[in-house]
């Protein structure tokens, strides 16, 4: 079992955070580590207990460079014509943003969270039961890697290009993506807790 951090469960849940520019694309990820993490991964609820995940690690530079592309089309589509950030923290995240763009077809892994449906075509009704068949798993992954050292941040850009996604790597049609994260070591392990709202106006006791 690869090394843990000496965290405890506090600051695992706390210190996760999306990682952009302090991912090391120069240091190989092996593959033993990412398939540790996702086996912890596993261990999230599946409704009844169908384990339809899959998960498409991406390694191969040329595969990782496709989806790069297509990820970095839809960044530039979604953020085009937005007003410039208004404070130094939106201006910190853009910034962050758009390094991630440049970068992504560079990240050591991909690793795209997908759930597998009866029948092709866009999910329709209970979508809360579908995705939180997945994302759970694909959170406690971003855990999983934290606590061996590496980073990720969780994006759904890429799913501007859903499909064309899935023919760079061969996903059948039943097959939805979920969440693209791009898998590295971090330079530095010394994350802290991100800024939240207080909870006083969104805990709610006994009703609204």
């Amino acid at each position: 079992m690869t090394e843990l951090l000496p965290l405890d469960p506090d600051q695992l849940l706390t210190t996760t955070r999306a990682v952009r520019k302090r991912l090391d694309l120069d240091r190989d990820v092996p593959l033993d580590v990412v398939r540790e993490a996702i086996e912890i991964a596993v261990q999230a609820p599946s409704g009844s207990n169908n384990q339809r995940w899959h998960w498409i690690v991406v390694t191969d530079p040329a595969l990782k460079q496709q989806v790069g592309d297509l990820y970095a089309r839809s960044h530039t589509e979604a953020y085009a014509g937005r007003e410039e950030p208004a404070d130094a923290a939106g201006a910190r995240l853009s910034s962050s943003s758009v390094h991630l763009r440049e970068v992504m077809g560079r990240v050591p892994v991909q690793v795209i969270a997908a759930i597998e449906r009866d029948v092709p075509g866009l999910p329709e009704g209970n979508q809360a039961g579908l995705w939180g068949s997945l994302l759970p798993a694909a959170w406690s992954l971003a855990l999983a890697l934290r606590a061996r050292g590496l980073g990720t941040t969780w994006t759904t850009l890429h799913l501007g290009y859903e499909r064309e996604v899935a023919d760079v790597l061969g996903l059948p049609e039943n097959v939805h993506q979920g969440v693209l994260l791009p898998v590295a070591y971090t330079v530095g392990t010394d994350f802290k807790p991100g800024p939240r709202r207080d909870l006083d106006p969104i805990i709610h006791v006994n009703g609204w």
